[in-house]
């Protein structure tokens, strides 16, 4: 049984599994090493400091959610365990895309590779299909539906093996729902600014839908935590409340976020082509007026 936690236990606490600290190390690594054959090659076009950020900062927050006291803490405390979800599969996955490490890998392939693996790859049929936006946006949608209100989300903290499994799905989820709104890397299906404000807005209703679900949820709806004998925190059922608030408010705030975003994009978007207009009348007036005289 776990103590109760304090700012000591908190920082002090961290995943013994190595299974998490291989991916991370490696994600971190082999992006890294990307971007130095790049900057080296293309020293007048290096990789953007702030695209390096993002992906380490995605990094950084899979590593919050999976070997820090986030995870150990998930087990005991529902709440907890709703903000892990959050972090792997709407806190993490945006981030990793802005890091565009498909437009690295390219540039940082070999010209023989690029033909030969990863091009064929990019267009084969398989990642054609799961790039189309809808099916990212389905598949968000059943997984935040599905894993908490069926047996497995029960069965996963009752099983480890299954609860890794858990894991990379909601990572994978929140990768195909979220590559289609940022867009920075090359892509056969794109959404236009208002089909990126259109899906954001839709899964809000879903994600606000299963937060009240498990708010409002009379009884304690997953049986692992109700056996636990806890002698500190809140309740069973004040912890299942607060895990629908935190799937509820933050998931929303994060949609939310996104959405005004991609509206300012637009806009800032909408303003380039209206100023490019306004100077082509501009020449061409000027242009009319010289051949005039």
């Amino acid at each position: 049984m776990l103590r109760e936690p304090d700012l000591g236990t908190i920082l002090s606490s961290w995943s013994a599994d190595p299974m998490p600290w291989i991916g991370i190390i490696l994600a971190t690594a082999l992006y890294l090493a990307a971007v130095r054959i790049v900057d080296r090659a293309h020293p007048a076009t290096r990789v953007p400091r702030w695209r390096i950020g993002a992906w380490l900062a995605g990094v950084a927050t899979i590593a919050l959610a999976l070997v820090s006291a986030v995870d150990i803490y998930a087990e005991s405390l529902f709440a907890v365990h709703m903000f892990q979800h959050l972090l792997l599969a709407m806190v993490a996955p945006p981030l990793l895309a802005l890091g565009a490490p498909m437009t690295l890998a390219l540039r940082a392939a070999s010209a023989n590779l690029r033909r030969s693996i990863l091009v064929p790859i990019l267009h084969s049929g398989p990642v054609r299909a799961i790039s189309l936006p809808p099916v990212g946006w389905t598949v968000f949608a059943v997984v935040m539906w599905l894993t908490h209100f069926s047996p497995l989300f029960n069965a996963a903290l009752e099983n480890e093996a299954l609860h890794s499994a858990e894991h990379l799905l909601y990572l994978v989820a929140g990768v195909l729902f979220w590559w289609p709104v940022i867009g920075a890397d090359p892509m056969r299906w794109r959404l236009s600014p208002i089909g990126r404000m259109v899906y954001l807005v839709a899964q809000m209703p879903i994600n606000t839908a299963v937060g009240l679900a498990i708010y409002f949820a009379p009884a304690i709806l997953y049986p692992h935590y109700a056996s636990l004998g806890r002698t500190w925190g809140p309740d069973p059922l004040t912890d299942q409340q607060l895990a629908g608030i935190v799937m509820w408010g933050i998931g929303d705030v994060i949609l939310l976020g996104a959405l005004v975003l991609a509206i300012e994009a637009w806009l800032r978007a909408d303003e380039k082509r209206s100023r490019r207009t306004r100077e082509r009348a501009v020449q061409d007036v000027e242009r009319a007026s010289v051949e005039g005289s």
